[in-house]
């Protein structure tokens, strides 16, 4: 099986602070990171880290090479990464002493893809392999419905949620966070979400992050796994890390329990270092 992962690639920039700003206030930083970022990077990153075939497409500027380059060196195919006249997307980072973060992203090239684009990478993908989006880049509705058409599963993470536009009749895999759930199903309550699921879509399976209490499985029953105990430094691409190590393992044939727990014991190795894509821990570190 082969997965497309249509999404975004950014540049980060991040700022070490004691305390993340509050409206109003201005803060001084300890020190400034440049590095590779983006929702889709990240997963992409992960994917292929945790071992599984992956093909990243989207756009940069002329200024987002670093980005190219270092996926290649993951091991992620970049053939379907592609320009735009528009700036490379980029992220401003903070990151305070506890290992808390605040982001602020700016879309860029990352707001100009279009059908075209998606029918073109969609080319390359038949009915087994899957197609993961996030929410960080343009035409993502059309994106889904096209691959749903070629007989691939569809898995999304709708982070951020402004302005999500994919059809959830769409979806097989919704991975999310709690306070993700509360906005876009209306609850974190587990049962409650499998009662809405014959209403919603009733072929979707969803998998919620629970933070330190770990993370669970909703379809089909419900299957919890605990949290990995560590000491967290930066907690910026834990949830990516999970996404990404999650999926790997159910296109392995494992069961949503065993893919939980391994990609819980990356995210947990992620957070225990600094930065985004540099924090996810390659398959024999676990």
């Amino acid at each position: 099986m082969k997965i497309l992962n249509f999404g975004s690639l950014n540049i980060d920039y991040t700022y070490a602070v004691s305390d993340i700003a509050l409206p109003g206030q201005t803060v001084a930083a300890s020190k400034m990171d440049k590095n590779v970022g983006g929702k889709g990077l990240n997963q992409s990153v992960a994917l292929a880290r945790a071992g599984a075939k992956v093909c990243h497409a989207g756009k940069i500027g002329r200024d987002g090479d670093m980005l190219r380059e270092y996926l290649a060196s993951c091991g992620v195919d970049v053939s379907l990464v592609k320009y735009s006249d528009k700036p490379t997307g980029n992220a401003v980072i903070q990151v305070n002493s506890r290992g808390e973060n605040s982001i602020v992203v700016y879309g860029g090239a990352n707001r100009d893809i279009t059908e075209a684009d998606a029918a073109s990478a969609l080319e390359h993908f038949s009915a087994g392999d899957m197609l993961l989006i996030q929410n960080e880049i343009t035409c993502t509705r059309a994106i889904a419905k096209a691959a749903k058409a070629r007989g691939m599963s569809v898995a999304l993470n709708p982070s951020p949620l402004d302005g999500l536009e994919v059809d959830m009749s769409d979806v097989d895999i919704l991975i999310l966070n709690e306070n993700e759930a509360k906005t876009l199903l209306g609850t974190s309550v587990p049962e409650e979400i499998e009662a809405a699921l014959p209403r919603i879509n009733p072929g979707m399976r969803v998998v919620m992050t629970l933070g330190s209490r770990g993370a669970c499985h909703i379809g089909g029953g419900i299957v919890y796994v605990a949290a990995q105990k560590v000491t967290a430094v930066d907690t910026t691409g834990a949830g990516d890390t999970f996404t990404g190590y999650f999926l790997s393992e159910i296109c392995a044939g494992k069961s949503p329990e065993a893919a939980m727990k391994w990609a819980s014991r990356a995210a947990a190795i992620s957070v225990t270092r600094h930065g985004a894509a540099a924090s996810i821990p390659k398959r024999e570190e676990l």
